[in-house]
């Protein structure tokens, strides 16, 4: 699940064809998504089916407090009580790797630096790079934080981290389909939403 911008993204892979493509659905919900998280869920597995999964995972954010925090809560519960692995992602990750495949100028040598703009509050930035050994080949060297402005980040390439929720929930099941391949622990209490957006420590 995939709840970082106004867009309600939900993927879904099949262990039985693990080479089909996935289902994809987007649900541009805004504030509704209170309301509508679960029957959104549901459109693309049945709450009967639940017991059925063998593996979550959860976009972390940066995003607004309530959507990042209420997709957070419910694959925590989910992972909680039907006992199974829960992958956390950031969504600066699945979009830096999106831009990677797009090809942009990700290397491991330079760090590539994606900013998303908070009005009258700062930059949200965090660096990422090239890794072999990491699941999904893309690696967060430094996870996003409130900076005063721009010209504040370190050095190095910048892009504007700009979600889209169908191709970065897509993202997020690679992301956790690598995991699942490599076999780290996933466990659900380390999960946790984002907030990079508190004054408190922004660098100038």
């Amino acid at each position: 699940m995939h709840s970082s911008s106004e867009v309600l993204g939900v993927a879904l892979q099949s262990l039985l064809e693990p080479e089909a493509p996935p289902l994809i659905r987007t649900f541009p919900l805004g504030r509704r998504l209170s309301n509508d998280l679960f029957a959104c869920v549901e459109e693309v597995l049945p709450a009967s089916s639940w017991p059925r999964l063998a593996r979550l995972a959860v976009a972390t954010g940066p995003g607004g407090f309530t959507g990042t925090r209420l997709t957070v809560v419910m694959a925590r519960t989910l992972a909680q009580q039907l006992a199974l692995p829960l992958d956390g992602v950031s969504s600066f990750l699945l979009v830096a790797r999106r831009l990677w495949q797009a090809g942009e100028p990700l290397t491991t040598a330079d760090p590539f630096w994606l900013l998303q703009d908070l009005p009258r509050r700062g930059v949200v930035a965090g660096a990422y790079a090239l890794d072999a050994h990491a699941p999904g080949g893309v690696v967060e060297r430094q996870p996003p934080r409130l900076f005063a402005a721009a010209a504040a980040v370190p050095p190095g390439p910048q892009l504007l981290a700009v979600v889209e929720a169908g191709a970065d929930v897509a993202q997020l099941l690679a992301f956790s389909q690598a995991a699942a391949a490599v076999g780290g622990p996933a466990p659900w209490a380390t999960v946790l939403p984002l907030y990079p957006t508190s004054p408190v420590g922004a660098e100038g």
